[in-house]
């Protein structure tokens, strides 16, 4: 472990990678602008974020004792605020494709990385971890009685809710989404808990981020929780904390959940996921208002908000018998339901339009965009992962096309076949249960011929090549099933 000599005022970025090579050139490029500290290994980060505040981590994927991936998803439940990132030399990873989302990765950079990118990458991350911190100082100055003062403090509360607000749920006009939205941005005022529905991918942390900042607790923290990843055993101490030699492994006091939520927001996601345990001790809390941590002598008060979200039927769970009661009527004080992709289509193209600024700043690649055709093909599949799904895809796009135009043939298959589930079940779905064998059969010929068609762009010399057609045998089929310009 290594920490550079830059002053303890500047942020503190943490890099870690088993390259001592590697760790040298970030330091370096780095070093001026922030206080730089390395680690070898997983175990020797660990140990770096118990002992002081690390705003970004910079973590390479490839290590020996645990992916870069993973690593990150752990900073994210133990160290939320934290700005994650990831550096990677594979473009077609899909653990870091995934990790985007799963582990909440900031950004991921590419190798062989430029130094000037690297540098302007932190500084963003940097200025994006401060912008949400600076909330926490807001109230206090609203209290003053400076007219310039609280003029400017009101300029940063519209940023914060602009940043964070509702306007982060992309939709086109008259989206199915706006009715939640709506609904949300009435209730979010009141103190009321929130319970929000919907598949998974849909944007149900963005929705519950969007109800803190439009709330008068937006000054105080918002912090995240996946329930589904917290072991019963470690139930006690993530919830309310622990002190110092509690247990075996505890060699300093532990917030909790409670406690560092305290003031603001707990976004309890995939609720539904919980185990019996964990219910009982959540009931406590929500009905006692307060916590003892593991070891304390008393307990603490807590004002927390609290929204949970799951893609599970609570109400089925609850009849049978595996969610409690009780704890459900005490978080579905509201219910909100994030409607899937496939019943907002029109959606799709801003939102696609959205991604690909985003994914392209985290790859470190030019914005270019979208034509006509790929969104075409975006719009004709119905995305299961919903935008987590639509995500991936663009990121993987993106990456395979490198400096180059756009194409569908960058999309996986399941994309390109214009349907939700793969070729094999989903194909045969999609075929009428009842017509002639003629009928039936043109189904098939009608999707297999436009997935060739979007793969090559329409180029119509090449998907008859591929097909064995001739071009006029082609344009007759296209003519005949509804494919001529290009959609």
């Amino acid at each position: 472990m290594q920490n550079s000599s830059n002053s303890e005022q500047l942020p503190t970025v943490l890099v870690v990678d088993d390259e001592v090579r590697s760790q040298d050139a970030i330091r370096r490029t780095l070093e001026e602008d922030f206080a730089v500290l390395t680690a070898s290994s997983a175990s020797e980060a660990r140990v770096l974020f118990e002992q002081q505040s690390i705003s970004v981590v910079l973590c390479d994927q490839r290590m020996p004792d645990v992916t870069g991936v993973r690593f990150l998803k752990e900073v994210r439940n133990c160290w939320p605020d934290t700005v994650r990132m990831v550096i990677s030399g594979y473009t077609d990873s899909q653990d870091i494709i995934a990790g985007i989302n799963e582990a909440g990765i900031y950004q991921y950079i590419l190798k062989p990385w430029s130094p000037d990118h690297l540098l302007l990458s932190v500084r963003n991350a940097v200025e994006a971890q401060h912008l949400q911190k600076q909330t926490s100082r807001l109230n206090l100055e609203l209290r003053t009685s400076t007219p310039v003062l609280r003029e400017r403090t009101q300029s940063q509360l519209a940023q914060a809710r602009k940043t964070f607000g509702f306007d982060r749920l992309v939709r086109a006009p008259g989206s199915p989404l706006d009715a939640v939205c709506h609904m949300a941005q009435r209730v979010a005022r009141y103190d009321l808990p929130v319970l929000v529905l919907g598949e998974s991918g849909t944007g149900k942390e963005l929705l519950a981020r969007a109800m803190h900042f439009a709330s008068p607790r937006m000054t105080g923290p918002f912090v995240v929780e996946n329930c589904a990843a917290i072991p019963d055993t470690l139930i006690e101490s993530e919830l309310f904390g622990h002190k110092r030699g509690s247990f075996t492994g505890a060699y300093e006091d532990h917030l909790g959940l409670f406690q560092r939520a305290n003031g603001g927001t707990v976004f309890l996601d995939e609720i539904g996921e919980t185990s019996p345990a964990f219910q009982v001790k959540l009931l406590r809390v929500l009905q006692e208002g307060e916590v003892r941590p593991v070891g304390a002598a008393r307990p603490i008060p807590v004002d927390v908000r609290v929204i949970a979200a799951t893609h599970r039927q609570l109400e089925q769970r609850v009849q049978e018998g595996l969610f409690r009661e009780d704890l459900y009527y005490r978080i579905s004080g509201v219910t909100l339901t994030m409607p899937p992709l496939r019943e907002r289509m029109a959606d799709i193209a801003p939102i696609a339009q959205q991604l690909a600024q985003d994914v392209a700043f985290e790859l470190g690649l030019p914005v270019r965009s979208i034509p006509d055709d790929v969104l075409a093909c975006l719009m004709a599949y119905a995305w299961p992962g919903n935008i987590r799904e639509l995500r991936n895809e663009m990121a993987r796009a993106l990456a395979l096309s490198q400096d180059a135009e756009w194409s569908v043939a960058d999309f996986s298959h399941r994309v390109l076949q214009g349907r939700g589930a793969g070729v094999g079940p989903d194909l045969m779905a999609s075929v009428p249960k009842t017509g002639t064998l003629s009928d039936r059969l043109d189904v098939i010929e009608a999707m297999l011929l436009r997935e060739t068609l979007l793969r090559h762009r329409f180029n119509k010399t090449r998907a008859a090549q591929e097909l064995g057609l001739s071009r006029v045998g082609l344009r007759g089929k296209m003519q005949r099933f509804g494919l001529e310009g290009g959609a």
